[in-house]
């Protein structure tokens, strides 16, 4: 089997275990409710009287804080409790195949919840007449902040066998990535370090780079954070993996 091959096998695999179970539809159930919630009640969408969807995309990082984890901290810790990470890396199948098709599996998933939220564009269609060109560009960002909070939980969740720890340490990394942008704590940084330092932290934040997709700005240098995150957390994976395979 060539390696592309291997990895839809994965893929297969690991979306089959989320819809065998009602696992997969609790999630689509709590992710679709409380991007409701967020979007028309605290983020006052008829109130604002603006045919965007800026209180649809201004919650997401903080939605997907808490339910991204949720779904990535099964992926290699239940391989572990269950005993079949040992099988599963004896397949004739290399170990970043499995990462892969694991991460686009869970990344699908992911992508399929964030599709089901399309009654939200059809509602601000039929109130306005929004620029679907920045709808499009904020679900591309969000897309890819999912993606990002998802690598970081497969990379935890290789760590331990413990979903439990695996879901703290995600949200905790993820917490991270959003506070060393937030306007207060980059102000408190500006009191007591050097403004090039405050730089470097914020450009660290995924708030930073997610806010110009949220403008229906594409730009390059935000679609390469994402991608260095995600790239950065699978090969951390990778190390992971491997170092327990060797010990």
């Amino acid at each position: 089997m060539n390696a592309w091959a291997n990895i839809k096998a994965i893929m297969k695999r690991e979306l089959g275990g989320y819809f065998t179970s009602p696992i997969a539809y609790v999630f689509l159930v709590i992710f679709l409710l409380l991007t409701g919630f967020f979007t028309f009640t605290v983020g006052n969408f008829f109130e604002r009287g603006d045919a965007s969807l800026v209180s649809f995309f201004t919650w997401h990082p903080w939605l997907y804080l808490f339910l991204v984890p949720a779904v990535g901290m099964r992926l290699w810790s239940e391989e572990r409790r269950l005993g079949t990470l040992e099988l599963l890396l004896t397949l004739p199948i290399t170990t970043w195949q499995a990462i892969v098709g694991k991460f686009l599996a869970s990344w699908l998933f992911l992508a399929l919840a964030l599709a089901l939220t399309f009654p939200v564009i059809i509602t601000v269609n039929w109130l306005g007449n929004p620029d679907n060109g920045v709808i499009l560009a904020g679900y591309v960002g969000s897309l890819l902040l999912a993606g990002a909070y998802l690598a970081i939980s497969c990379m935890t969740s290789a760590m331990t066998r413990n979903q439990v720890i695996s879901f703290i340490l995600s949200v905790m990394i993820c917490l991270f990535l959003i506070l060393a942008g937030y306007t207060p704590v980059t102000d408190l940084l500006t009191r007591f370090a050097n403004p090039i330092v405050t730089q470097i932290v914020a450009a660290f934040s995924v708030m930073t780079h997610f806010e110009g997709f949220q403008r229906g700005v594409l730009d390059a240098r935000d679609v390469i954070f994402f991608a260095s995150v995600i790239g950065f957390a699978l090969f951390t994976t990778g190390l992971i993996i491997r170092n327990q395979r060797a010990g």
